[in-house]
């Protein structure tokens, strides 16, 4: 007869096989997922991003759209795009910077309504179509960041165990980045997303971004009277309570 010690280690085995297993047919549907709701969309994604990028044109100097290296799943660098929502010579001074406390007077007047409405977003729909993205999950950083953040904040990179994401639990429980504790914040969520990652947490996640885009930042205010969303940091398994 085995030992109790014995049938431990084998059901645990068991289980992380399991779990293994359950991860990679949840990846395999929501890559089909996210393929289906990009294409379902782009009658109206596709008129809309043009009529954003010809007001970006009227409205300031320079092409409507750019692109940035960002870091993706593995560490791998990819090209993101954008609708342009700040000056040309927006960096030429600073270099990369975090979001400014305020105002930020990078960004163009239109910008700031791009911004608010997280619209920008919308050519990273072609990200996800070419498989760079997800439409849920970790924010993908610049290749700056990363290194700097790596070197801060330990796990950091476990955050590229999975495709980076239009929007996810860090995105809309918080603010932008601005200082390195908002970067250990997010880093708690996106590994808790990592951790707890399935189809009601993306449903979730997905109410949550629709009122952020109409609500902006008075979705933050604590007077908001919203049920708690819990979720749990992979280090310490200590529950983070954020309003949804």
């Amino acid at each position: 007869m085995p030992e109790p010690s014995s049938i431990i280690l084998i059901s645990s085995g068991l289980g992380g096989i399991l779990i293994r297993y359950v991860r990679v047919q949840f990846a395999n549907v929501k890559r089909a997922v996210d393929i289906a709701v990009v294409v379902l969309t782009l009658p109206l994604t596709v008129p809309m991003t043009f009529l954003l990028a010809f007001i970006v044109r009227k409205t300031s100097p320079g092409a409507a759209f750019y692109s940035q290296e960002r870091v993706g799943l593995d560490g791998e660098i990819f090209h993101i795009y954008k609708l342009r929502s700040m000056r040309l010579d927006a960096e030429e001074k600073t270099g990369p910077v975090w979001a400014s406390v305020g105002e930020d007077p990078r960004i163009t007047k239109f910008g700031q309504f791009l911004r608010k409405s997280h619209l920008d977003e919308l050519p990273q729909l072609y990200n996800v179509l070419i498989g760079d993205m997800s439409i849920i999950g970790p924010r993908p950083e610049r290749p700056f960041f990363v290194n700097k953040l790596t070197r801060d904040l330990p796990d950091y990179q476990k955050r590229m165990q999975i495709k980076p994401g239009i929007t996810g639990l860090a995105q809309v429980l918080q603010k932008a980045d601005e200082t390195l504790d908002d970067a250990r914040n997010k880093l708690t969520y996106d590994l808790a997303y990592i951790k707890r990652a399935g189809w009601f947490t993306d449903f979730l996640i997905a109410i949550r971004t629709c009122l952020k885009m109409i609500l902006g930042d008075r979705l933050f205010s604590k007077n908001k009277k919203m049920r708690k969303l819990k979720v749990f940091s992979r280090k310490n398994n200590k529950i983070a309570s954020q309003r949804v």
